[in-house]
């Protein structure tokens, strides 16, 4: 079983599980490293904290050291690695954090939902018409209205892979101060990004210099002057 350290994280990856790609930008630091910056920038102890697409773990450990483990939920919707997410937070000293195994789709959720997991394993998506039938099973589907009510997260991190785009029909959480997602343009029109712009500023959040760059889109909430 490999296990690579990402600055201070360590990660028991299971055998064959990451190809050597992957494993080069583990080991040279640059896996998820925007994400990891930003993170680190906003998350603040006792805050509560939802990452949704969970992952190997990486910013699921860095937000549970800054909130508090018991403050984090951490959404994964491919079945394969959920024992890795809990594995790794539980190897850092963080395994309080509550792992979730479903998609995240827009509402209340409910039902299952049709995923793709390529053999490549990361990157893994909501399962769109014409993918092989090989790489498609049905998972949970979780609302994204029902996490926020049930949570009330003041952070979210999202990579989710392209699911953004049935995410922001309605405005979030009050208690939101910090949202930082990744975008997938290929996958979705350019109106989706007005949508979730929009989206934002009728939950009362701007856009965050210090947690955006490239794909990385950061929004915060600005204090009302009165």
């Amino acid at each position: 079983m490999p296990q690579v350290t990402l600055n201070d994280i360590i990660l028991d990856l299971p055998d064959g599980f990451a190809p050597p790609a992957l494993l080069r930008r583990l080991e040279s630091g640059e896996f998820e490293s925007v994400e990891a910056a930003a993170a680190r920038a906003r998350v603040a102890p006792g805050m509560p904290v939802l990452d949704l697409g969970g992952g190997l773990g990486v910013v699921s450990t860095i937000l549970a050291r800054g909130a508090g483990a018991e403050n984090l939920v951490s959404v994964e919707a491919n079945p394969a690695l959920i024992p890795v997410l809990r594995a790794n937070l539980e190897r850092n000293g963080q395994g309080a954090a509550r792992v979730l195994h479903g998609a995240v789709v827009g509402g209340d959720g409910g039902g299952r939902s049709r995923f793709q997991i390529p053999r490549g394993i990361l990157g893994s998506s909501l399962a769109r018409p014409g993918v092989p039938e090989d790489e498609v099973t049905e998972v949970p589907s979780l609302g994204l209205q029902t996490l926020l009510y049930d949570h009330r997260p003041e952070l979210v991190m999202m990579d989710v892979e392209g699911a953004e785009e049935h995410l922001f029909d309605q405005p979030w959480n009050p208690e939101l101060r910090f949202l930082v997602l990744e975008l997938h343009p290929p996958r979705y029109p350019e109106r989706v990004i007005k949508q979730i712009v929009d989206c934002m500023s009728d939950t009362g959040l701007t856009y965050d210099p210090v947690t955006s760059s490239g794909r990385i889109l950061g929004f915060r909430r600005v204090p009302r002057r009165g």
